[in-house]
């Protein structure tokens, strides 16, 4: 019964870690939310500080982004006119994860340049 109920916890824990990768999938989502997780930004501005990104991909992963309540869009009425994006309150809950994620991020690269030590 016991190894029954862990099984059960095992598999939803790979269930929702599967939700998680899915929403976060891909090369930029996370690097967008990091940003967004500092201030609010403009398309422009999202387009610069994530190095590498099209601007059609960054157009897709904002709308992916938007449809999963994790950032909004803003339009300003401002000649020409300006969007914004800011991360929404469900979306800052990521921001543990994020940095989580950056601390052992630079742990591995520092490992990986001392060779494996």
């Amino acid at each position: 019964m016991e190894e029954e109920k862990s099984r059960e916890s095992c598999c939803q824990t790979i269930l929702a870690i599967h939700d998680v990768m899915d929403l976060l999938s891909g090369k930029w989502k996370v690097s967008i939310i990091a940003c967004l997780c500092f201030n609010k930004m403009r398309y422009s501005d999202l387009l610069r500080e994530v190095r590498g990104i099209s601007g059609k991909m960054l157009s897709r992963e904002l709308k992916e982004l938007e449809a999963n309540q994790l950032i909004t869009r803003t339009v300003l009425s401002t000649q020409p006119v300006t969007v914004e994006y800011q991360i929404t309150p469900y979306g800052a809950t990521l921001e543990q994860l994020i940095g989580t994620m950056a601390d052992w991020g630079l742990k591995h690269r520092k490992r990986i340049k001392n060779g494996g030590i």
